[in-house]
């Protein structure tokens, strides 16, 4: 018999290449800005002082192959093509040379953003939750472990849409390394496994309607797909 007083919700997981079981899904953290091109784009400069980071709640968590509805409150809903940084060890205050020993499993992800209101909020210095934090905004493919796929440098990141290619860069592209940004959020969280970063999307990011099919690619990982659908 349960204490709660309604039924909890299912904690959200990631099928694992290669295993049975599948990653369960705790913190969704998000670098921002981490691509200069990308930054340059939306009309910002790249602090390179230190990465910063927004979140997504499970519920924004969704699988690859899905179809979701375009979301309420927006007429701009803009794609974002990701490297996913799955955490496999507890690690607090952990250097960047040894940052690396943290991760279990790399993956693709779509960071799928409410545009026009992150720029709003943005412009009145206010949090941009209800332009990133959207449910089913967070979309998922099957994750690697990163003993399978060895060090993550120069593997090219892209993302068609409707089969046009709109995003093409590299992962050696990132302002800030997989490791550097372990051991910047390990000094201001104790992260452990279920815990996922998304690391930031390069430059050519664009909006979406329904019907639309986006179709995202890291060299050596499994691919991520998305369908929108009719707005509810």
């Amino acid at each position: 018999m349960s204490d709660y007083l309604f039924d909890a919700r299912i904690i959200p997981a990631i099928a694992v290449v290669g295993e049975d079981k599948s990653y369960p899904v705790g913190r969704i953290f998000c670098v921002g800005r981490n691509y200069a091109a990308h930054a340059a784009e939306m009309g910002n400069e790249v602090d390179r002082s230190a990465p910063f980071y927004f979140t997504k709640s499970p519920s924004a968590v969704e699988l690859s192959g899905a179809t979701t509805p375009y979301p309420p409150g927006t007429q701009n809903y803009h794609y974002e093509m990701e490297l996913v940084v799955a955490i496999g060890a507890p690690v607090f205050r952990m250097d960047a040379k040894h940052a690396w020993e943290a991760v279990y499993a790399y993956g693709c992800g779509l960071d799928m953003t409410r545009r026009d209101l992150q720029i709003a909020e943005r412009e009145k210095k206010r949090p941009w939750d209800l332009g990133k934090d959207v449910e089913q905004s967070a979309i998922f493919a099957p994750l690697t472990k990163a003993t399978d796929i060895g060090v993550i440098g120069a593997q090219q990141i892209k993302l068609e849409l409707n089969g046009e290619l709109k995003q093409d860069a590299l992962l050696s592209d990132m302002i800030w390394k997989v490791n550097e940004i372990i051991s910047h959020l390990s000094g201001f969280y104790h992260l452990r496994p279920g815990d996922l970063i998304m690391t930031g999307t390069p430059a050519g990011v664009g909006p979406v309607v329904e019907g639309d099919r986006i179709d995202g690619e890291i060299s050596g990982l499994s691919p991520v797909s998305l369908t929108i659908g009719k707005a509810e």
